[in-house]
Order: structure tokens, then C-alpha cells, then sequence
């Protein structure tokens, strides 16, 4: 699949449409159906340490929130890891080694991802995406919806010695979700919308809903340390992914330079809380969000030339 068929605008005015993911089976404390059961998903994926395997991109923003979840919830040695070639080729995402901090499929030895959507599913024609939970034990793909990925981490695996702490307290969610739904549809995928963007139109649409979502997190964030009351949710971990990689990757990349991120610094300020959060910090990797953004879309950078800046460092603020 070429890189203008992968990312090939769905409406004719040139606007970018996400896929929906394919695989929604839950990991519960007790192995009940979750929430996902409603999208086709069903009971057996019970908590156990050792038995789930996380497949991510380094690169990817959606994965980057399963790791962050899993460093923060102490998940470590409970949810094992393999880790992808940030180059996204015609093949889409391959196992090779031979980048730092990339892996080999250490589970089944594939050489695509696409080969473990095949193996769970045979004749699977679903877009390959990362993050990939899979199940050892069933030896199937649980689930590759990354929002969900994160509430199972929440809470799934607590009475199996998960560190404590709870990002989606039950109590907030109604603002939870309402942040969460704002940041995803103008600035998680607003990136995309933009970057992706086939005519001038959808282009400055997609920009203008970006930036005007930024100002308003940074009203939001102003005189306050986190986005939703006064601790730190699964809204400000869903956020920082995208804001991390806004200067590398999307201010150039992607054309969204209207501001810089250390242009906003209630949002620069929250970027340096989130990033020197134990464990945070390990699951950034800036070769690989550049290599994997720079060289895996030939229409947007047909050079393919990787920018060696910015210059970027992020000092830790008071926590």
C-alpha cells in the first residue's frame, strides 16, 4: 500500500478520516466482558502477569499513551514489550532490529505486524495499527484501540500489585470525556487533518480548529496544574503525546505553524510536568518520532531528509 493510498483523504472535500479499530476484546480483573463488548468484544481476557504483550511504535502517539500507562502503573514486568521499526513502509509496520530501541517480534518471529492480525484473525482486512495488545495465552489480538488500551491499564491489573493510582476516577469523568473529546477531534487528529490535508481548505480548516483548541487549553490550564480538577488524569496523559511531538514533527511536518508549542506556556509548563513523570521520559524517543514521520510519508517529504533539530529540552517544574 503507497503512502497516498494509506493516507488518502475520504471525502471530497479533502479531509482526512480516521479508521476505526477493528479489535475491541477487554482485559478485566476477572476476565468479564468490558465495555468493548458492545463493539463485538468478549469475556475470557482475565489479568494475569506475564500474559499480555504490548506491540508499539516508538513514533506513534497513540501507542506512546499505552507506555505511559503501563510505566505509571508500575505494569512492567506484568506486560512485556516488542517495538517497531519507526520506518513505515508499503508493508506498513515491520519488525527490524537494526534501529536502536526497535525490537524483533520476540513472540511469534513475523516480520509484519499485518502477519499477527492475520494469525488472530485470517482474512483480517483491517488497517495494521499499533498499539496491538495481544493475549499469549489465546494467542489472539485482544485490542488495538489505544483509549481503551489505558483504561484496562487503569485498573485491570491493581489487585495484581499495579501501582495505585486511578486516571480515570469516577467521579471526573463526565469532564474527563468532554476534554478528552475536544483534544481528540481538533488536536490528537487534528494534526493528522492537517498534515494529510489534500486541498487548501481542508487544510486551513483543520489548522484553525487545531490552534483554537490549543488557546483554549491554555485558558484552561491557566492558574492550574492539571486539566481536569486538581490531579493528574488520563485527559492531561492522552494530551501529552501530541504536544511532545508538536514542535518536532508536526509545527514543520505537518504545516501546523502558526505558534510553537514553548509559544503557549501554560501548555509548555504542562508538557515539562508530564515528561518528568516517574517513567515518562523513558517512553520518548524523538529518533524515532522523526525518522518515522520524516521518512514514511513520501508525498509530504519526498527527500526524505530527517531535520536534525529542534534543539529541544525540557526542564522539570515543580511537580
Amino acid at each position: 500500500m503507497s503512502d497516498s493510498d494509506r493516507f488518502k483523504p475520504r471525502t471530497e472535500g479533502g479531509e482526512f478520516v480516521r479508521a476505526v479499530s477493528g479489535f475491541r476484546n477487554w482485559i478485566t480483573a476477572d476476565g468479564t466482558p468490558g465495555p468493548g463488548r458492545d463493539n463485538g468484544g468478549e469475556g475470557g481476557f482475565a489479568a494475569e502477569p506475564g500474559r499480555y504483550h504490548l506491540y508499539v511504535s516508538l513514533a506513534c502517539p497513540w501507542a506512546h499513551r499505552t507506555l505511559i500507562l503501563r510505566a505509571l502503573k508500575g505494569l512492567e514486568e506484568m506486560i512485556t514489550v516488542d517495538v517497531v521499526h519507526p520506518l513505515m513502509g508499503a508493508e506498513s509496520w515491520h519488525f527490524d532490529d537494526s534501529f536502536p530501541g526497535s525490537t524483533l517480534d520476540s513472540q511469534h518471529g513475523s516480520r509484519l505486524l499485518a502477519d499477527l492480525y492475520q494469525r488472530a484473525r485470517p482474512g483480517c482486512d483491517d488497517l495494521v495499527t499499533v498499539p496491538t495488545l495481544w493475549d499469549k495465552r489465546r494467542d489472539t489480538l485482544v485490542n488495538n484501540e489505544s483509549a481503551e488500551i489505558i483504561r484496562m491499564f487503569n485498573s485491570a491489573f491493581d489487585e495484581l500489585g499495579a501501582k495505585p493510582g486511578d486516571y480515570y476516577p469516577e467521579a471526573l469523568r463526565e469532564e474527563i470525556d468532554a476534554v478528552n473529546a475536544d483534544v481528540y477531534d481538533n488536536l490528537n487528529n487534528g494534526v493528522y487533518r492537517a498534515g494529510f490535508a489534500s486541498t487548501q481548505a481542508a487544510y486551513a480548516a483543520a489548522v484553525e480548529r487545531l490552534f483554537a483548541c490549543l488557546d483554549r487549553l491554555e485558558a484552561r490550564l491557566e492558574g492550574r496544574r492539571w486539566l481536569v480538577g486538581d490531579q493528574l488524569t488520563e485527559a492531561d496523559l492522552r494530551l501529552f503525546p501530541t504536544l511532545i511531538r508538536f514542535d518536532a514533527v508536526y509545527h514543520g511536518h505537518f504545516k501546523c505553524n502558526l505558534r510553537q508549542l514553548r509559544d503557549y506556556p501554560n501548555l509548555w509548563r504542562h508538557s515539562c510536568r508530564v515528561y518528568h513523570l516517574p517513567g515518562v521520559a523513558a517512553t520518548v524517543d524523538f529518533e524515532h518520532i522523526k525518522s518515522h514521520y520524516y521518512g514514511s510519508h513520501p508525498t509530504l517529504n519526498p527527500s526524505g531528509i530527517v531535520p536534525l533539530g529542534p534543539l529541544q529540552a525540557f526542564p522539570a517544574p515543580d511537580l
